[in-house]
């Protein structure tokens, strides 16, 4: 009966913990560039149970038991988001389409060949440099510019420029425009700004490698050999003016959430069952 209420209690805790992922991505649902993420549920190795003593032990197996359900990992989901007009020269976004010799991704960007090799598809980020001087990576194009035209994030990090150095602009950023290999010109007759680099865009070839560090930014703890620097025809475009949205579908998240809930209230249900058992045991059989 003990077996009952350890494995309902560790569907409750992993239900618990999907709730909290699909809550997070409702939270975030209207931060820039966020990726949502999806809470992978696993169950405990089955036991097998098997009948003791008797005159021929070797064919007392009564069969498996199963021992519950944990919550593995959370996976993100590195899909393209909606881009938003903003009109905001600031504003920018990355709009990645990168293709791997022909490899056909599914909606969650993985792929399965014959073989049974996995492959994801590779995605393109900003780069920008965290309060210790550690290069992370962002989606979320939401610039503004400190007093001495240094590009900066939302929360006041460096975006870093193709040379390595912060993106310095000397103008007004209503001169400024941007191309779709990230290089800075000017608006009008679309010559390039003297010293102003070119924004230093990269590609992760495995984005489950990425670990979040918050406020939209990722830190790679991967192959070094799996990060590098974009190169033109590789589908990466940077689109001024425009904000990419949230890849959280609201209605589906609503659906999950309220079927963790009620998978959550089976799990509880069990648990007082088993309670109720339990006080029945003690305190009725118990004084017979």
């Amino acid at each position: 009966m003990l077996r009952g209420l350890y494995t309902a209690a560790s569907g409750m805790l992993a239900q618990q913990r999907r709730h909290d992922t699909i809550t997070n991505n409702i939270a975030n649902i209207n931060t820039p560039g966020f990726k949502g993420s999806n809470a992978v549920v696993r169950s405990f190795p089955d036991m097998l149970i098997s009948a003791m003593g008797g005159d021929n032990p070797s064919q007392g197996s009564l069969g498996k038991l199963s021992t519950g359900v944990f919550a593995e990992e959370n996976l993100m989901q590195m899909g393209q988001g909606d881009l938003q007009q903003t009109y905001r020269p600031q504003d920018l976004a990355l709009m990645s389409d990168i293709l791997v010799n022909g490899t056909t991704f599914d909606a969650s960007g993985k792929s399965v060949d014959a073989n049974g090799n996995v492959s994801y598809k590779p995605q393109a980020f900003f780069s920008v440099l965290s309060a210790q001087g550690e290069e992370q990576y962002t989606r979320n194009g939401s610039f503004k510019t400190a007093p001495d035209g240094t590009l900066l994030t939302s929360d006041g990090l460096t975006v870093v420029g193709a040379n390595g150095q912060p993106v310095v602009v000397t103008v007004p950023w209503e001169q400024v425009g941007v191309t779709a290999e990230g290089r800075l010109v000017d608006s009008t007759t679309g010559v390039a700004l003297q010293g102003a680099p070119q924004l230093r865009i990269m590609r992760v070839d495995n984005p489950n490698l990425l670990i979040r560090e918050g406020d939209g930014r990722f830190r790679y703890a991967g192959d070094p050999a799996g990060i590098r620097q974009i190169v033109a025809g590789e589908r990466v475009e940077v689109r001024q003016g425009y904000l990419e949205r949230s890849n959280v579908d609201s209605a589906q998240s609503a659906i999950d959430i309220m079927g963790a809930l009620r998978a959550y209230e089976a799990n509880q249900k069990v648990i007082q069952t088993y309670d109720r058992s339990l006080d029945k045991a003690v305190n009725d059989v118990g004084r017979v």
